[in-house]
Formats: C-alpha cells, sequence, structure tokens
C-alpha cells in the first residue's frame, strides 16, 4: 500500500459515500473533499464533512497507518491543528491535536472496492517491464481521452521550459531579443554543444552582437575566437587569417573575454552539426534579420517561419567543415529537420513565454504550430509507437517525452489519465 493510492482514493471519491463511520462509530458524510495539496502541510485544503452530525470545515491529512502522524512529528507543527480528519489504511494508534483534542480516524481498508485494489496492484508489479508500468495496456486507452491528455502534457512541458526563458529574461533585464539570442546559441549547438553555446553566449554582450551584427564576418569572427577555434597557428587558409586578424581587433575594442567559455566538441558529430557550421549559420542568420525577435514573433504559420530560417554558412564552408581542410562542395544550409527543432525548443517556447507577459491568448496558434511539425525521433517516441501510441506531430512527441520522463520514470501512475484509466477498470 502506497499513499498515493490512498490520495487517489480520496480525491476522486473512489469508496462509498454512504455508511462511512470514524474508528469511535461516528457518521461521516463527505461534502467536499478539499483541494489536493502538493507542498508542505495537510494533503488536502478545506474539506467540508459532516462528523457525528456536527459540520466541519478544515484540512484532511492521509497516512498509512494512524501512528504515522507522530513519525512525522505533525503533533508539534501548528499547521495540522486543522485537520478535522484523518484518513488511514489501517488505525494503529490515536491521534491527538497539540491542544489534546482527539482527531477522528477513517479507516479505508474496509471500504475500498476488491477490483481497484487488484488494478493497482497489477499496474505497481509491472515494473519489471522494459519500458513503461502499462505498455501492454497504453493501447488500449480511448483516443479521445489519450490525445486529450497529451494536449495537457505538451503545455505542461511548456511551462517547464519557460523557466529557463524567465531566467534568461530576468538576467537580461528584459531583453526579449537577448533572450532569443542566447536560446537560439543553445540550441544550436544541440544536445552535444548546447553547454558550450550557452557559455559562449555568458561570455559575450549581446550590445556588441547588436553592433557588429550586420556584417556576419564580424560575427563570426568573435563567436569562432570566443569559442577557441582561432588558435591554431598552423592554419594558413586566408579566410582563417582573416578572422583570427578581425578577432584581435574586435577583442581589443570591446575588451572580449573567453574565461569561462567552454571549448565545443567535434567528437561523435555528423559534420553538418560541427560547431564550425552551426556558428557560422547563426552569424549569417542574424546578418540577414537585423531584428530577428519582432519577425520571430510577427511569423504565425510555419511557411514564414521558415522562410526566416532560409540561410546558410559562409562561402567558406561550401568546401570546407572545419579550417584548413577541403572537402566535397556542398551548401551549409540549414535543413528542415534541424529548423523543426528550433521551432519546437526556442521558437514555439519563447512565443509562449512572450504571450503571458503581454497577455496575449496564444495556445491555438501553438497548438496549431506544433501540429504542423513532423514527430521528433528517438527511443522514447519509438517505443511509444512500438507499444501502440504512435506520436502523429512534433506536439505528441513533446507530449510523450513530458510522460515518460515526468510521469512513467517516477512511478508517478495515479497522476496519469492512462494509470487512473487503468485504476477504474472494474473487472
Amino acid at each position: 500500500m502506497r499513499e498515493d493510492l490512498l490520495h487517489f482514493i480520496w480525491k476522486y471519491r473512489k469508496l462509498p459515500m454512504e455508511g462511512l463511520v470514524t474508528s469511535n462509530d461516528l457518521e461521516i458524510e463527505i461534502l467536499e473533499v478539499g483541494i489536493h495539496n502538493h507542498l508542505a502541510g495537510p494533503d488536502f485544503f478545506n474539506a467540508k464533512i459532516h462528523i457525528g452530525g456536527q459540520q466541519w470545515a478544515g484540512n484532511v491529512e492521509i497516512h498509512i497507518k494512524s501512528s504515522d502522524w507522530y513519525a512525522h512529528g505533525h503533533e508539534r507543527d501548528s499547521n495540522y491543528n486543522t485537520v478535522i480528519l484523518h484518513v488511514v489504511w489501517e488505525d494503529d494508534a490515536t491521534v491527538f491535536r497539540s491542544d489534546e483534542s482527539e482527531i477522528p480516524t477513517l479507516e479505508l481498508r474496509h471500504y475500498i472496492p476488491a477490483y481497484l485494489l487488484k488494478n493497482y496492484q497489477n499496474l505497481f508489479e509491472n515494473r519489471h517491464n522494459r519500458f513503461i508500468n502499462c505498455e501492454k495496456d497504453v493501447d488500449q486507452i480511448e483516443p479521445f481521452i489519450f490525445h486529450n491528455w497529451l494536449d495537457r502534457l505538451y503545455f505542461e512541458r511548456l511551462e517547464e521550459k519557460s523557466v529557463l526563458v524567465e531566467d534568461l529574461l530576468k538576467d537580461s533585464r528584459n531583453n526579449w531579443e537577448h533572450v532569443l539570442f542566447a536560446l537560439l546559441l543553445k540550441n544550436f549547438g544541440s544536445k552535444i554543444n548546447g553547454g558550450s553555446f550557452s557559455s559562449l553566449g555568458r561570455a559575450l554582450d549581446f550590445s556588441i552582437v547588436r553592433k557588429i551584427q550586420n556584417d556576419p564576418f564580424k560575427l563570426e569572427s568573435v563567436l569562432f575566437g570566443l569559442a577557441g577555434l582561432l588558435a591554431n597557428d598552423s592554419i594558413t587558409d586566408i579566410y582563417y587569417t582573416n578572422l583570427t586578424k578581425e578577432y584581435c581587433y574586435l577583442k581589443t575594442k570591446y575588451q572580449l573575454n573567453d574565461e569561462g567559455v567552454q571549448r565545443p566538441e567535434f567528437f561523435k558529430l555528423r559534420p553538418a552539426n560541427f560547431p564550425t557550421i552551426r556558428l557560422s549559420q547563426l552569424a549569417n542568420l542574424y546578418g540577414k534579420h537585423p531584428n530577428l525577435f519582432s519577425k520571430v514573433m510577427e511569423a504565425d504559420n510555419i511557411a514564414d517561419i521558415y522562410s526566416i530560417f532560409k540561410v546558410s554558412a559562409s562561402d567558406y564552408w561550401d568546401t570546407h567543415f572545419t579550417f584548413g581542410k577541403e572537402s566535397k562542395r556542398s551548401t551549409k544550409k540549414l535543413t528542415k529537420t534541424f529548423v523543426d527543432l528550433l521551432i519546437i525548443n526556442t521558437i514555439i517556447p519563447l512565443k509562449f513565454c512572450y504571450a503571458k507577459h503581454t497577455g496575449k491568448e496564444m495556445n491555438e496558434e501553438i497548438t496549431v504550430l506544433a501540429s504542423q511539425l513532423k514527430k521528433e525521433e528517438n527511443a522514447i517516441v519509438k517505443s511509444f509507437g512500438d507499444h501502440g501510441s504512435k506520436a502523429r506531430n512534433a506536439l505528441e512527441s513533446q507530449a510523450q517525452l513530458q510522460l515518460y520522463n515526468e510521469y512513467c520514470t517516477k512511478n508517478k501512475c495515479l497522476d496519469c489519465v492512462v494509470g487512473a484509466t487503468i485504476l477504474n477498470r472494474n473487472i
């Protein structure tokens, strides 16, 4: 037995609403179960309950055993003096408030339907499953219910991504252009170089970016230089030499400091994702769009966003992936797949946060944008698909990541619509 099941039973009234009595044989009538509290303090606030013919308004505390009240030290905490009912699985001790008044106790074990306990047991006995606890049942959930749950999970994931945006906004003193630049740097670095590119952004004052962005060559030189990519004296390419000279000049002019910048990695990356290519593409993006944030916010459809990010690395990179080593000619433009990732991880979260700050309702627009993008390809999304829940678009693949990371891996099945549906099956 776990407390989360008892919380579920109480919250959703999965017990008889008639014939309930306390351990002292006082009749109980539940008028309102209260508001579920996930923070410190009693488990349910503002409940209304008739006990022994008298109506009480206050809080409800839930434990496996009554004696847990003392094990948790509630008798010494004044926050628990407002508890009007102690709901437990097993009543093994009489409980008193700090003023020595006895708290009525409801023992649940005699009231819970057998099917509910059986479903709960089956669900958590499946923890040895290779993927998730409900992997054999998730495909049996009604599509309407499951897809509505995914919609909620997607916006829950956006709220979590908003934390970084809000931190960047605070650090930049509400400079949204700066926030966009920092987010783009991080996501141009992708998983392997995201941390490195973020450290680069912290070392570079955005006011300098604004001054030199009209000349992509200057911005390239600063990005490459701060990243430690212009420190090889054996490379004699004219482009490399000119970048090095420009960086030395701008470093002195703007008092640039690369202290704290993490050197980007090339290992395990496909050439198209090399930091040299990504930084050049970013520099050219800002060279093309002086007021990038405004353009991104004004773009209300996928086609317009794709148009904004229709950029390539500088001409030198048509025949190079790294400095000083020629390769087969190919234009290093941002691919649709990469832009999709930028939309998922940068553009939509930024639009979501900006809408909250300006009081604009954009949930429908955001839903449409995410639904128009192809689903992501990763092991988690593939596993959901293998078990009968195929993501149809990026909104659903993002929601599946949220479901897996925040619910499945943490065994929070009773907080999940899928788990709750399985638990309620009367078999």
